[in-house]
């Protein structure tokens, strides 16, 4: 009975450590896509325009505010550890500029260390109400009942 017993507790102590390894590695995950290099170098600043970048590099990841703006292209590399948050460890954008003549005019790359934080303003209408929970101003409305309110007067 005490070798089995000495058996089954190596092998839970065996399968904790695994388990633990196994929560403890990170997880890579990467998203968006930037072209390759030997693509870039076909691009000819000043002789393509926006159909052709994208027969050579394909469809840009996002494009400029405005119509016929310019190319982006965004990749981002996420760390992940078990129920930690994912952590971003690089990322890259890549934008072609163009000319009013719709021409290339510029290709830039920047870093995740290029990039700045942006603060957002949200506009949110008050509602005047007080930052109670339902369930509080249920139970704020006992004791506020009159009697009077349930009579009928005739």
């Amino acid at each position: 009975m005490k070798l089995r017993i000495g058996a089954v507790a190596r092998s839970a102590v065996v399968c904790s450590v695994l388990a633990i390894a196994v929560a403890c590695t990170p997880v890579i995950r990467n998203h968006g896509f930037i072209p390759f290099q030997e693509d870039l170098d076909r691009i000819v600043i000043g002789q393509d325009t926006r159909e052709g970048v994208a027969a050579i590099v394909g469809p840009p990841t996002a494009g400029g505010v405005l119509a016929g703006g310019d190319y982006y292209y965004v990749a981002s590399k996420f760390r992940h550890y078990g129920a930690v948050a994912p952590v971003e460890i690089s990322r890259e954008v890549l934008a072609i500029r163009f000319d009013s003549a719709g021409l290339v005019r510029n290709i830039e790359r920047f870093g995740l260390e290029d990039g700045r934080i942006v603060v957002l303003s949200r506009r949110v209408t008050d509602d005047n109400i007080a930052d109670t929970t339902f369930i509080r101003q249920l139970m704020g409305n006992i004791g506020r009942v009159n009697a009077a309110d349930f009579i009928g007067e005739n």
